[in-house]
């Protein structure tokens, strides 16, 4: 999972980093959700606030998950490399 097409992770995939960013957040924030929720209610940029914390969720599940998850081969990451090097020199080199 960690690697991700450069458009942004699927669907399925930003559904995982959402829920494993939301429950690393839970873990590490619960004394202060309270106190945090009802400065948040009182402020008027709610709906930006809100994409603010989507992005840092799904940033900090993608942590959460590369910590956790087996780390790529590295002879398939060169290989992907040398495939995209090949491909954009436009040749067989």
């Amino acid at each position: 999972m960690t690697h991700t097409p450069r458009g942004g992770p699927g669907p399925d995939e930003r559904a995982v980093l959402l829920a494993a960013g939301l429950a690393d957040l839970v873990v590490s924030a619960v004394g202060s959700v309270a106190g945090t929720v009802q400065q948040l209610l009182r402020r008027s940029d709610g709906p930006e606030l809100a994409r603010d914390a989507q992005q840092d969720l799904i940033a900090r599940g993608r942590i959460t998950v590369d910590r956790l998850a087996a780390p790529p081969a590295h002879l398939e990451v060169l290989a992907r490399h040398a495939a995209a090097r090949r491909t954009a020199s436009g040749g067989d080199a």
